[in-house]
């Protein structure tokens, strides 16, 4: 077993093109504890910040943990709030917006490979 706090995490900007006001933390993954299959992910938005449209190979889940926003998939856009989870399909163009007041903070879980290299 392995267990962290999100305190003791690096926080780190996303500096991809496209993106604004989002960081991240790697909080499971292979190289932080030899997870075998999985990265876990937690991101953090500014209002009115969002994450860069993109889409990649493999799917990923995304949790939201506080904040509201909006997610574009595809060619369309839907609504989210707290204790909404979403399946990012592969290959399906993706970006998460907030549109809210107060930081946007979601979990995302991706399979250890091209995904989780840093």
């Amino acid at each position: 077993m392995h267990m962290i706090h999100v305190e003791g995490c690096d926080r780190l900007d996303v500096e991809a093109e496209g993106a604004k006001g989002v960081r991240m933390q790697w909080l499971l993954d292979e190289q932080t504890c030899n997870a075998p299959n999985f990265a876990m992910r937690r991101f953090i938005v500014a209002p009115g910040g969002f994450t860069p449209r993109h889409s990649h190979a493999w799917e990923h889940e995304v949790y939201i943990v506080r904040g509201v926003g909006e997610v574009y998939h595809g060619s369309a856009t839907a609504c989210f709030a707290p204790d909404t989870a979403i399946l990012i399909e592969p290959n399906e163009e993706h970006q998460f917006r907030n549109t809210g007041v107060e930081p946007l903070e979601f979990l995302c879980l991706v399979p250890n490979g091209p995904a989780t290299e840093h």
